[in-house]
């Protein structure tokens, strides 16, 4: 079996193929847009790569090939030796990869299915709207603040209007930033509806969206982010890799216990924390809200928030695992009986469990 090197770039791409002996059989550039033809013609083989934005739909198409292939995460090329001696080009890098390649098997990171990759695209194209809308609305306030006027209180969705109707001489610069609002209102309103409908249409994110707190956007999120449930042997490994369990910095004799170390998706821990502001304030007499209020009462309001943001990621881990759904009365019934906080996530996870 061959091993194949590939450096990819944005227009052109370095590849290097090596015998199992490590002798080089080729190396030249390849423009990116015709790789995914090129791995086709290929004999089966080792495909590596480092992470970038090309790498996933690249390794789609050598799997479709017939070739395994290891997406290697970026932070291991320096490990591996790329960029060594202080030497880094596109024929180096293709090089190394497919040496290291031959010598051992490389670890790869998750290569996401298709669907999950369009879903994260839908939802970072809908937080892009909301991001400009966000950016334009601070900018007109600033505005208003300087002419000395206060608005009458309203949501987001009224701003243009309020504005219009406190100030009623306004330059035109204005009147732009405000008719871009009400566009970008518009176009979030229906990426909303689409992901809406997209959500009650999937199974698993309908199952979801029984917690408290987690609506379309999240339960969407969450599934693109996860993808497949069964890569995780636990709620544990699923914290972990959403970056929402403690930090550890410890030498000899010294251990120092840090913050979450915040790995993985920023976004998906932003939904996620967003989510539990929603189930403190509309469900206040859910159990697992309840524990958070006790950890509020111990160590503040943020700290019982990521706390219920780890909580409601194992929660939403083990209803998809179990094809159930959130039943708070379970948790309400383990809340006197003295058990663990443990106890009491596993107790308000779901219903009956549907494995075999």
């Amino acid at each position: 079996m061959e091993h194949v090197g590939i450096d990819l770039g944005g227009k052109e791409s370095q590849v290097c193929v090596r015998t199992p002996e490590g002798t080089v059989l080729l190396e030249r550039r390849i423009r990116t847009a015709a790789l995914k033809r090129w791995v086709a013609g290929r004999p089966p083989s080792r495909v590596v790569m480092e992470t970038c934005t090309e790498s996933f739909s690249i390794a789609d198409a050598a799997i479709a090939a017939g070739h395994q292939v290891r997406v290697v995460p970026g932070l291991l090329g320096k490990s591996l030796g790329v960029g060594a001696r202080g030497v880094k080009t596109d024929k180096a890098d293709a090089r190394v990869l497919s040496e290291v390649s031959c010598r051992i098997d490389l670890p790869s990171v998750h290569i996401p299915s298709q669907g999950a990759r369009d879903r994260k695209t839908m939802c970072g194209m809908r937080d892009g709207l909301v991001e400009c809308r966000t950016k334009l609305v601070n900018t007109v306030r600033g505005w208003v603040r300087a002419e000395a006027r206060r608005l009458p209180s309203g949501d987001i969705n009224t701003l243009p209007m309020r504005i219009r109707e406190t100030v009623k001489t306004r330059p035109a610069f204005v009147d732009r930033l405000l008719t871009s609002i009400e566009e970008l209102t518009v176009q979030i309103g229906q990426a909303d509806q689409e992901l809406s409908s997209l959500a009650k249409a999937d199974a698993t994110c309908q199952r979801l969206m029984t917690v408290p707190g987690v609506g379309p956007v999240t339960a969407m999120r969450f599934s693109a982010t996860v993808d497949d449930v069964a890569r995780f042997s636990s709620a544990h490994k699923l914290e972990s890799y959403l970056g929402l369990v403690p930090g550890e910095h410890s030498s000899g004799d010294r251990k120092h216990v840090t913050s979450i170390t915040k790995a993985g998706s920023s976004q998906m821990r932003w939904v996620l924390v967003q989510a539990c502001w929603v189930a403190r304030r509309w469900f206040k007499a859910d159990p697992m809200v309840r524990w958070a209020q006790e950890v509020e009462k111990r160590k503040g309001k943020k700290v019982a928030i990521i706390a219920l943001a780890r909580k409601m990621s194992g929660i939403m881990y083990a209803i998809w695992r179990d094809g159930s759904t959130y039943q708070a009365s379970r948790g309400a019934a383990r809340h006197t009986t003295g058990e663990t906080d443990a106890d009491l996530v596993v107790a308000t996870l779901a219903s009956a469990r549907a494995r075999t």
